[in-house]
């Protein structure tokens, strides 16, 4: 196990190589210049002002200057500092991922408690009424645009009730965890339900195949009850590959905040990411993108590493 693990890290190291050159060549490419987003579309700019402008952000070199430049920086914990407010992407950012992560948190406990028991209902329901239903949800779940279902309930809800209509402050966790929770539920619940179509319909497909081996028919034949045949032997292997598929989902949820934060003014990751790119904060854009990769190539890692604690067959060489 350690072997592996030390080999498996010494294999990020060209991937993060690899992913901060795409993020930075990528932010260099897009249209857009520093010094009239600086000075004003119109502003007129001297060369010295402009050539002090590019060297303060360390754009004057050529690219590959840059990049090594950044990267240094990088490793030292300094991610560059925004060109809108002035302050680090450090400080930043620092205040806003705890907020992108509880969302993502709670959208993932949302989903499991939904998918996975309508997954495993439909699975040994198959072909009756309870399995359509249940792909149907799936189906809808995953069809439906959360951004769309979130304008719908801010528009048609609040009519009614008072919670359809996002307040216009963010209560902080530790602040007022309960205000924190009910500003949360509705957009953790579009998430998690957006997210809980792919689970329920990996649930169903695990359980099935599952409940397809030998040892579920011998149980069966021994005469024990549906509901310890699911909860003994089906359940206790189905969900392993389930757990997993979860895991991996945390950083997509992560990176898919950006519609939902905007709608429900949610000072998080993504709300950010969407305004740095509505004003070219190039620093802010390209940090958030390694931050968001980074922490996936780490989920992966520690995914493969829990499949193995679930599934102790499973031995890595």
């Amino acid at each position: 196990m350690q072997k592996y693990v030390l080999r498996r890290l010494a294999l990020m190291v060209p991937t993060l190589v690899g992913l901060s050159i795409v993020v930075f060549t990528m932010v260099r490419i897009v249209p857009g210049d520093v010094v009239a987003l600086i000075s004003g579309e119109f502003g007129a700019v001297s060369p010295e002002t402009k050539e002090a402008i590019l060297e303060d952000f360390g754009l004057a070199d050529n690219m590959v200057v840059q990049y090594l430049n950044w990267s240094q920086d990088m490793l030292s914990g300094d991610l560059g500092t925004s060109i809108i407010s002035g302050r680090s992407v450090v400080s930043e950012l620092s205040d806003r991922l705890p907020v992108t992560f509880e969302l993502g948190i709670l959208a993932i406990i949302i989903a499991s408690a939904v998918a996975v028991p309508i997954g495993v209902i439909s699975a040994i329901r198959q072909d009756t009424a309870a399995d359509y239903m249940g792909r149907s949800l799936a189906i809808g779940f995953l069809a439906a645009p959360n951004f769309w279902i979130a304008i719908l309930l801010i528009t048609f809800a609040s009519k009614w009730f008072v919670w359809g209509v996002p307040s216009t402050s963010y209560p902080s966790l530790f602040d007022d965890p309960i205000a924190n929770l009910k500003f949360m539920a509705m957009p953790a619940s579009l998430l998690g339900l957006g997210l809980s179509g792919s689970v329920m319909r990996y649930t169903r497909s695990a359980v099935l195949e599952v409940m397809r081996q030998d040892y579920v028919r011998t149980a069966h034949a021994k005469g024990l009850a549906e509901r310890t045949v699911v909860t003994r032997h089906v359940l206790k292997n189905a969900l392993i590959p389930v757990i997993t598929v979860i895991g991996l989902q945390l950083p997509v949820v992560i990176g898919g905040t950006v519609i939902i934060e905007s709608v429900y003014s949610i000072p998080g990751m993504g709300r950010y990411y969407i305004s740095s790119i509505n004003q070219l904060d190039f620093p802010v854009i390209q940090a958030i993108n390694l931050v968001v990769a980074t922490f996936t190539v780490f989920s992966i890692l520690a995914v493969d590493l829990l499949y193995s604690v679930l599934n102790p067959r499973i031995r890595y060489s």
